[in-house]
């Protein structure tokens, strides 16, 4: 269906985004960026959000030659307030106390890192809405582990869909990689066309 004479290398470790990216069929390879996430400031999330995905990726652009890097930060915001991924059991369900019957967003930006130096970035939001949660839901799904490894402490892609009213925007940009943005950057670069009969 599509086509790249580009190296794709994707600039995370989330096997969640390796499986969007995978959805285009495209060859890419994985290269971890080894950034200090907490190293950027910015005065707000939307600008956070972008800086640490562009610094991730230039880490890996500094590692890899020829190729084009996409990388993506995701981030839970509530109340103008970061809720990063959990340490602890007790943080865990403070996020989703927090949460609980309230609506927030989640805001993924990606970079993207041409051969020639060119750089991309973009942001993506969705509102996800919360059904209000009981304290045995919130200490089951906190005992399940599910919580640890995401941005406000749950994922919708895992039994985290069950705190979940509903969401507004792409649901993909909410597991961690807005595809279809992602996609429409890609061709409207020129890294992606359509694959010829």
């Amino acid at each position: 269906m599509f086509e790249t004479n580009h190296k794709l290398v994707l600039a995370s470790a989330s096997p969640r985004r390796k499986e969007l990216l995978a959805m285009l069929e495209l060859p890419f390879e994985i290269v971890t960026s080894e950034v200090e996430e907490t190293s950027v400031t910015a005065t707000t999330m939307q600008d956070y959000v972008k800086g640490v995905a562009l610094l991730k990726t230039r880490d890996v652009a500094q590692k890899v030659s020829n190729a084009t890097i996409i990388g993506a930060d995701t981030i839970v915001v509530f109340d103008n307030e970061l809720l990063h991924k959990p340490k602890t059991r007790e943080e865990a369900i403070s996020h989703l106390t927090r949460l609980s019957g309230k609506r927030h967003a989640v805001m993924t930006a990606v970079a993207i890192i041409e051969p020639n130096g060119l750089e991309t970035t973009f942001l993506e939001e969705t509102a996800v809405v919360f059904h209000t949660l009981s304290q045995e839901l919130i200490e089951a799904y906190v005992a399940s582990g599910d919580s640890y490894d995401k941005a406000g402490g749950y994922g919708i892609q895992t039994v985290g869909t069950l705190l979940v009213e509903r969401i507004e925007g792409d649901y993909n940009n909410v597991v961690g990689l807005p595809l279809a943005a992602l996609f429409a950057q890609l061709v409207a670069r020129r890294i992606i066309q359509f694959a010829k009969e």
